[in-house]
């Protein structure tokens, strides 16, 4: 995924330009200091990938620019506003979010094209009348066919009737249907098996190209890191302990990132080799 100069709606060329700044932050976690000092910049259209060994800071990272979290020190910026003390529900207009387990992001005992049609409302109030509007059921079959799951005429099943990979890939529409300022994807393939993993990995791979959408992907598996997005970042104990751009990770291999993760060798384990 290549995208070196996106021009936005206001006509800006953004491929250089930071949507995302996070700066001086700091967490502490039940008197224990899980990050310190932390800067990460993320440019417009840009989809960095996160690896790192379990407890290394990656979740809680994503947990703090979506509001989970407020950070004890630092700031946090979206699209050059301030939203280091703004609520997580206040801040979820601006934040697409797919998370591990498939389960999450949707409502389970409504429609498929119900939770389409919620997702296509958000950040709108809710004393607004939410009803399916001409030409809604076409729109989001069309929408659906896309993902090749076999899902443009199940649009009137309940969502906790689908497969898990089915479910992640409506989860991922959803959180996409309003363009965010930031997607944040916590390894969302963690739960599915190798090949409905990849499928949804490729639908996602093409719908952040297609928006141009700055985009976070925490994940376990080293070769979905270096196929997929045009930056890595390694993490270990609270910290960025490598930052490679989209030329530097072309060249980069498997044996290299082991050899970065044996010079902090509390960061090695079976789960991060393996993915």
């Amino acid at each position: 995924m290549k995208i070196n100069h996106v021009i936005d709606n206001k006509g800006i060329v953004c491929g250089k330009i930071c949507c995302t700044k996070i700066e001086n932050f700091g967490v502490n976690y039940n008197g224990n200091q899980v990050f310190e000092n932390v800067n990460l910049h993320i440019h417009c259209g840009e989809l960095t990938a996160i690896i790192g060994p379990n407890g290394a800071g990656k979740s809680t990272l994503l947990n703090a620019v979506s509001g989970v979290y407020i950070p004890d020190e630092g700031t946090i910026e979206l699209n050059g506003a301030d939203v280091t003390r703004m609520s997580e529900f206040r801040r979820a207009k601006f934040i697409g979010r797919v998370f591990q387990d498939p389960m999450k992001g949707t409502a389970g005992g409504m429609q498929l094209e119900e939770n389409l049609l919620l997702a296509s409302r958000r950040g709108e109030s809710r004393r607004l009348k939410w009803a399916f509007s001409d030409g809604d059921h076409e729109k989001y079959r069309e929408m659906v066919a896309r993902l090749d799951l076999g899902l443009e005429d199940r649009l009137g099943t309940r969502i906790d009737l689908l497969s898990g990979g089915q479910r992640q890939a409506v989860t991922l529409l959803m959180a996409t249907l309003k363009k965010p300022d930031i997607l944040l994807l916590d390894e969302p393939t963690a739960a599915l098996d190798p090949k409905t993993a990849d499928k949804v990995l490729k639908i996602t791979d093409e719908i952040v190209s297609e928006q141009h959408l700055t985009t976070l992907m925490i994940t376990h598996n080293m070769r979905d890191a270096l196929r997929y997005g045009n930056r890595l970042i390694m993490m270990n104990s609270g910290r960025i302990i490598a930052d490679y751009a989209e030329e530097e990770k072309r060249e980069l291999t498997i044996e290299v990132l082991l050899k970065k993760f044996e010079e902090n060798a509390d960061a090695l384990n079976d789960k991060v080799i393996l993915g």
